[in-house]
């Protein structure tokens, strides 16, 4: 018997899911806005009510109260450890902008009822001109980081005419000059920060944004070069901020702790010099279990969010007592930790491909004796010769192979030869899982006969980590989890690129290169891809054209009750081909016109009709 608790254990739900995702008992998977809550939301609802609006799959689902449940959890881990530590100071959260610029996620941060965004970081000018007009309209800080040109410094300059809570990061010696300056003509008094090159580095994937070749920050020589200036400039009581960040994703708390505490001598050596130091950036790297390992693995963390946060608080302590030093506000820029978790894509499978079914093999006096050794090997395999007799398969394909080339064999015969290897493959297969074994030889064989489940999406457009730097996103069913999976396989898109494929999924304590799912019936079969709500939104791309895909926010009652807040229909064909500088106006004209010098017919008119009408479809399949 197949119970949703062994589901639960395969796709690493109570790891991965952190108390948001679970199972019902009807094997539906569910989703809460809460941790922990026994009200929740079956997802295979949602769909079946976004069918019966003849809306199309994919579908991103969006949850907006997990973004404000998550920056809780941030802040009350923060605010808990101050207390319990008896840190003097405080704590804030800032959103780094970069993370997810869609403006449904900026605004939903910023809501007016959840007054906890002390700050938006911005790395860039466009993300600037994006972040000013909810500066003025709920005073939030605006933390200006990444390159920046005179435009950059006199627009960030200006705000603090008006709401005095932006800081610029100097992130390169030759900004110093510049600020001054600009301040100057302004007449205003700006607000500084120091991002600072730590000797310390992260852990996983991100590893290189910090250490001595990172790529931005100061160097000790290069902070003393800005802080002279500012003395002989008399504006060193303007630096109020010392930020560092040594990458996304750390994987290991006790890199967090290195990089805490170097950064804290910093601090006091700084405050001792006579800077005005009030705040202390942390900047990002709070990680998420992506996987269910728990451990430092590129797609896990080793740590909870309150062992993060005690790190944190008890480093930064222990140092500012030592020091004698004032205790600063501390900020940490969690966007990874607070976006990911929200949003969700649900695909459907309309089929399957690599699925072999071979008919008996029937072998004459006529055939070569290589056939005939191949068809010896078919009927003599069993469970206890299997290991031996793979091998020599394997020789016979070989000699196969080389007797077709050398002319010396025909096409029946290469393919009765063919035929009667993939049947061995499969009784080896089939022999390996009753004995579970595992070997490396096994693993490669049943990989290589696995199925290849297609996807109706583009993993280029809505997962673009997965094809660019092998991040892993928890893949499951939302459906049949009371049902065993009897089939295994990987996850292919529409894309025609061999890179658009997914294979390494979650596993109960590691990864593994195939996912199990269920034999696919004549009912639609649904997929959820779940915590891709940091950095794929804006990082997708049009790969043969694929759209973005429906988007559906959903809000969740005070029970199981839900509702559709707010749908954001898909690119059609004619969106991405405009995105393309192909007017489709332009495009009909010239089809007409070219149809119209050959001899006309009703079936011509349908064409055109035709092509018409699929230009204002959405881009993925209808199947």
């Amino acid at each position: 018997m197949w119970r949703i608790e062994d589901s639960a254990e395969l796709y690493g739900i109570s790891y991965w899911g952190s108390g948001y995702f679970g199972i019902s008992e009807n094997g539906n998977l569910t989703i809460a806005t809460k941790k922990d809550s026994p009200y929740w939301i079956e997802l295979v609802d949602i769909v079946g009510k976004l069918n019966e609006m003849n809306l199309k799959p994919p579908f991103l689902l969006r949850f907006p109260q997990l973004l404000h449940e998550r920056l809780r959890d941030v802040h009350s881990a923060f605010l808990r450890s101050i207390g319990e530590s008896g840190y003097g100071g405080t704590y804030h959260s800032a959103f780094p902008v970069k993370v997810n610029q869609r403006r449904e996620v900026i605004e939903g941060l910023l809501h007016p009822g959840l007054p906890l965004i002390f700050g938006l970081e911005v790395g860039s000018k466009p993300e600037l001109l994006l972040a000013i007009p909810y500066q003025a309209q709920y005073d939030v800080h605006l933390l200006c980081n990444g390159c920046k040109d005179d435009a950059y410094i006199t627009l960030a300059l200006k705000t603090i005419q008006f709401n005095k809570n932006t800081i610029i990061v100097i992130d390169d010696v030759s900004e110093t000059r510049l600020i001054i300056d600009t301040a100057k003509e302004l007449n205003v008094i700006p607000q500084i920060g120091i991002r600072t090159k730590l000797y310390s580095k992260g852990s996983g994937k991100w590893e290189s944004s910090g250490g001595d070749t990172s790529k931005f920050g100061l160097n000790t020589t290069e902070i003393l070069e800005v802080i002279k200036t500012l003395e002989d400039n008399e504006m060193l009581s303007s630096l109020n901020m010392l930020h560092f960040h040594i990458g996304s994703q750390i994987t290991a708390v006790s890199h967090i702790q290195k990089a805490v505490k170097e950064a804290a001598r910093i601090y006091v050596k700084l405050q001792t010099m006579g800077a005005n130091i009030q705040y202390f950036d942390i900047g990002g790297g709070l990680g998420v279990n992506y996987d269910s390992s728990k451990t430092s693995s590129s797609s896990s963390i080793n740590y909870t969010l309150q062992e993060y946060a005690n790190n944190v608080v008890s480093t930064l302590k222990t140092i500012c007592d030592e020091e004698n030093v004032p205790y600063p506000t501390i900020i940490s820029e969690s966007g990874r930790a607070i976006a990911a978790h929200h949003s969700m894509l649900i695909i459907n499978i309309p089929g399957r491909k690599n699925v072999k079914q071979y008919e008996e093999v029937t072998v004459s006096e006529k055939d070569s004796s290589i056939v005939h050794e191949l068809h010896d090997c078919y009927h003599n395999i069993n469970i206890k010769n299997y290991e031996e007799y793979y091998p020599a398969a394997i020789e016979l394909k070989e000699e196969l192979i080389n007797l077709f080339n050398l002319g010396q064999l025909g096409l029946e015969e290469k393919s009765k030869g063919e035929t009667l290897f993939w049947k061995i493959c499969q009784c080896v297969t089939s022999f390996a899982s009753k004995e579970d074994n595992t070997s490396e030889q096994i693993c490669k064989l049943e990989k290589y006969l696995s199925n290849k489940y297609l996807g109706n999406f583009s993993i280029f457009q809505s997962i673009p980590d997965s094809w660019a730097i092998d991040q892993l996103f928890p893949i499951l069913p939302i459906h049949r989890l009371n049902e065993k999976p009897t089939c295994k396989g990987t996850i292919i898109d529409l894309t025609c690129d061999s890179d658009g494929e997914i294979n390494q999924f979650v596993d109960q304590t590691h990864t593994k290169e195939l996912l199990e799912l269920h034999h696919l019936n004549h009912d639609p079969y649904y997929l959820a891809i779940t915590l891709i709500g940091a950095y794929q939104d804006t990082m997708g791309d049009y790969h043969n054209l694929f759209g973005a895909v429906n988007e559906v926010h959903i809000t969740q009652k005070n029970n199981d009750n839900w509702y559709i807040k707010h749908i954001i229909p898909s690119d059609t064909t004619a969106n991405v081909l405009n995105n393309m500088k192909y007017e489709t106006t332009e495009l009909l004209k010239t089809l007409n016109k070219a149809l119209k010098e050959r001899e006309q017919t009703t079936e011509t008119e349908n064409f055109i009709k035709l092509y018409e009408k699929e230009l204002g479809k959405h881009t993925y399949l209808n199947a």
